[in-house]
């Protein structure tokens, strides 16, 4: 698990022949250090008009840290579940009906986790966005890091949920899915966004 693993580590392990962790878990981490990197940036703005605002971002940013990492461990586990249902039997047609129910089960469990990525990430990118407004002008280029970490995340996470979207018959899970893939689109296209008005600021 990744909260008991120190980041070598962790990367090692990815790096291994293991199955998991892999790209769910790589967002995950990368959403993570998005929210972290805004949690600092935060705390570099305190001395200012803006400081209710900025210990708020701080203290949301924080929380943000264990939601994302939590979800790396989420994925690798939903994997070994999807792992699993497609090692069942498939001699006989009950044996057949049933890895397939099972596998359909697995693939929906499979989805949550970057589906809920994708609102850690678009979360992460509004209060990038929101940052960039009032924030200590030194930590502009972590906040812009902070919506590049996202916007990293969000498409990973998208990759993902749409794999597992093109596997799923039920259409009401499908179209659910669907919804948090329009979010994601937009995230990604704000955090793109927001770091070109970050550049042209630094640039002047």
């Amino acid at each position: 698990m990744i909260s008991s693993e120190n980041v070598r580590a962790y990367v090692e392990r990815m790096a291994s022949g293991e199955p998991a962790p892999g790209g769910g878990a790589a967002g995950a981490l990368q959403a993570a250090l998005g929210a972290a990197l805004l949690a600092m940036s935060a705390r570099y703005s305190t001395g200012s008009e803006h400081a209710a605002q900025a210990e708020r971002a701080a203290a949301r940013a924080e929380e943000l840290i264990p939601r994302a990492l939590g979800l790396a461990d989420d994925d690798a586990e939903a994997f070994g579940a999807l792992s699993g249902a497609y090692g069942l039997p498939k001699d006989t047609d009950e044996e057949r009906a049933e890895r397939s129910r099972a596998v359909q089960e697995a693939t929906a469990g499979a989805a949550q986790p970057p589906r809920a990525l994708i609102g850690v990430g678009a979360e992460v990118v509004g209060l990038a966005r929101e940052l960039t407004g009032w924030c200590n002008p030194n930590v502009l280029s972590d906040v812009a890091a902070a919506a590049e970490a996202a916007r990293a995340a969000v498409a990973t996470a998208m990759v993902t949920l749409e794999i597992n979207v093109r596997s799923l018959k039920d259409a009401a899970i499908r179209e659910e899915l669907r919804a948090g893939l329009a979010q994601g689109e937009q995230a990604v296209e704000d955090a793109g966004e927001l770091t070109r008005r970050i550049r042209e600021r630094v640039r002047g």
